[in-house]
């Protein structure tokens, strides 16, 4: 793919990013694009930030994987962070959940790169079953977030991949921003706690 895109070959950052084998992230497809697996390398702030978008055939892909664990990234993240890190996973194992991250910590974990700053926000990724307590679990982010050093963002995810921000569902918004694998919209906040499924 690099041999089509020249200027990106050329980038000392990126030509270090495929020899390490480093993943790139699935991202949504956007309209006109070619079809494909859709995939983004977001660069690090020293780089930037610059986001890169690729679309890779399914033959190309060497292998997937979700995103990393929270728990097994702990070591990765700023020491003022890391009890309140183990403070989530302690919460999510209540929950019966696997809590994990992307963004800055995601890839300062992966590669080692400086992704994470002064400003950087946790990213969660919490996939929830049919039998969470959804309210509760936010009521339980919310208490954290209180007293974190950084911003708790993220996303509570169903079985059928709706995902809503848990902090729409801690304002107690009517409607909520709903991401599925085929659009974003407003949608009742009930409807998503209930598991109504969206079309």
């Amino acid at each position: 793919m690099l041999e089509t895109r020249r200027e990106l070959a050329a980038d000392p950052l990126v030509a270090h990013w495929v020899e390490k084998g480093w993943p790139l992230i699935g991202r949504r497809a956007v309209p006109g694009e070619a079809r494909g697996i859709p995939l983004g390398l977001p660069l690090p702030p020293s780089a930037g930030k610059r986001r890169l978008s690729f679309v890779l055939q399914p033959e190309e892909i060497v292998s997937t994987a979700p995103p990393p664990a929270l728990g097994l990234v702990v070591s990765a993240a700023p020491r003022a962070w890391r009890c309140i890190l183990e403070r989530v996973v302690a919460v999510a194992s209540q929950h019966s959940l696997e809590p994990r991250v992307f963004g800055s910590l995601a890839w300062r974990a992966l590669t080692g790169l400086p992704y994470v700053t002064d400003t950087s926000d946790l990213d969660l990724l919490l996939h929830i079953h049919r039998s969470t307590d959804i309210l509760r679990l936010v009521a339980d982010l919310a208490a954290i977030q209180a007293a974190a050093p950084m911003r708790l963002d993220g996303e509570l995810v169903r079985e059928d991949g709706a995902a809503v921000n848990w902090r729409e569902l801690s304002g107690g918004a009517r409607a909520v921003l709903v991401k599925t694998h085929d659009e974003i919209a407003l949608r009742d906040a009930g409807s998503f706690l209930c598991g109504e499924i969206f079309r």
